[in-house]
């Protein structure tokens, strides 16, 4: 198929590696260089991203934050709300709110079943 396996002697292992080692361009643009590129442009390969700019909202990802990263305004990004809202309806939030009840209906439910689970046992 499309794995090939190979073979190493122990006579391969005592040969040194004739590899050569290439150095690193600083002016590659794919190479990892940090968030931003000597040119002041986005490296959306760099890895603290997250994945975030080849995720499920990559492209949407990519318009809020290239509009932040760009924008001149006062308070910077103030002009992007629309495209960071626009992101975050691909992944609504729970209302915190309902998110305090539902946590409390679950502790309020752990001593009920607990007490129960003693009256059994004492009473056989």
């Amino acid at each position: 198929g499309k794995d090939r396996i190979i073979f190493a002697t122990k006579e391969d292992h005592e040969t040194p590696s004739s590899a050569e080692l290439v150095a690193d361009d600083p002016d590659d643009p794919y190479e990892e260089q940090g968030l931003i590129l000597p040119n002041g442009d986005i490296n959306w390969n760099c890895p603290c991203l997250g994945g975030m700019a080849s995720g499920p909202c990559g492209e949407q990802f990519k318009s809020a934050f290239s509009c932040f990263h760009y924008s001149t305004e006062e308070i910077k990004g103030s002009d992007c709300v629309d495209q960071f809202r626009a992101m975050q309806e691909l992944y609504p939030q729970e209302d915190e709110n309902e998110e305090k009840e539902k946590s409390s209906k679950d502790l309020e439910a752990i001593p009920m079943e607990a007490s129960a689970a003693k009256e059994e046992k004492g009473s056989s």
